[in-house]
């Protein structure tokens, strides 16, 4: 009989790269959770973003991974931020069934003197500016966008502003990203970048025990609006607001760990997970087809040593064609 013991990624465990969609029958919630370790290690290498930007570029990876890969049709999922921060742009997007891409626009100048004074958490990299969720169905269907303000919050808390706004779901949702040192299997030092997160939603029976309180009366109204109005979402709330930023990203704890650790008590139920992959939508042929829409004084201005070269900004794959290629017929 083997001694080997069971390690995260085998035996049913979900391991890195996967969405676990969950159940807490005894709370009426529902959510999806997930560690990512090689997708977004792969997309923020590729790019070699400065530490600060990495970091809010995987928690946008994760959150769209989270709300996209519960999607019941074919379509892509995008969650974009723009602002007037050091940061002023992040682009993730899920293309169903599996495909994930990303990437951030930065100010160097900016940024550096932000770090050089401390000025690093989300909300003062991100500035004032938007949060949109685009749901684009197809050529066919007109695209679904919500947007909220970038209020001084982190993208955990403005998500759940969007749920509470828009969807009328109580939701939280819980981001976390880290890069991590250890040793290659040559003894070399490395660093890698990990990310998780966890969306929980109430979603009982009754639809009167959705009904969330009325929304702020305006100016001078002190009420508070964080109110009770069910016990068992308030239990699920605060299970989940109990969740290290470490756990999120930890290779040893894992997912369905991490999910019997909070909701054991309540008879958690976790269901077959859902893979996703670094992925881009980028072709030669559909940037060619952009490009014959140019005018002629537009391919001229882009062509360099007799050639235009088009670099895509999620995957950095450079594509070259020749001027008469693109010339519309």
């Amino acid at each position: 009989m083997s001694n080997k013991q069971a390690e995260l990624g085998e035996f049913g465990f979900a391991g890195d790269d996967r969405v676990v969609p969950f159940q807490v029958e005894g709370l009426d919630v529902r959510g999806r959770a997930v560690q990512v370790g090689p997708l977004v290690n792969t997309i923020l290498d590729r790019h070699a973003y400065p530490q600060p930007v990495a970091r809010l570029l995987a928690e946008a990876i994760v959150l769209t991974v989270l709300i996209g890969t519960s999607l019941k049709f074919d379509g892509k999922f995008t969650v974009q931020t723009k602002g007037d921060g050091p940061v002023d742009l992040l682009v993730a997007d899920f293309s169903t069934p599996e495909s994930v891409r990303a990437y951030a626009r930065f100010n160097e100048d900016a940024l550096a003197e932000a770090v050089a004074e401390g000025r690093t958490s989300p909300e003062q990299l991100l500035g004032n500016g938007v949060l949109a969720f685009t749901i684009d169905q197809g050529a066919f269907m007109q695209p679904y966008q919500g947007i909220v303000p970038l209020d001084g919050s982190s993208l955990e808390d403005i998500a759940g502003v969007y749920f509470r706004q828009s969807e009328q779901i109580p939701t939280r949702v819980r981001l976390g990203a880290a890069e991590l040192f250890d040793r290659d299997e040559n003894g070399k030092p490395r660093r890698t970048w990990r990310a998780g997160g966890l969306i929980a939603q109430f979603l009982p029976e009754a639809p009167d025990r959705m009904r969330l309180p009325d929304l702020h009366g305006g100016d001078g109204d002190e009420r508070d609006f964080e109110v009770s109005h069910d016990d068992a979402w308030e239990e699920a709330r605060m299970l989940v607001d109990t969740i290290d930023a470490d756990e999120l990203t930890d290779p040893q704890v894992g997912i369905e760990r991490l999910l019997f650790r909070l909701f054991h008590e309540r008879g958690v139920r976790a269901y077959a997970p859902q893979a996703v992959y670094d992925r881009c939508s980028c072709s030669r042929d559909k940037i060619k087809g952009v490009l014959q829409g140019f005018s002629a004084e537009e391919i001229e201005s882009s062509t360099e040593d007799g050639k235009i070269t088009v670099t895509c900004e999620f995957c950095s794959t450079s594509y070259d064609y020749e001027p008469a290629e693109v010339v519309a017929a």
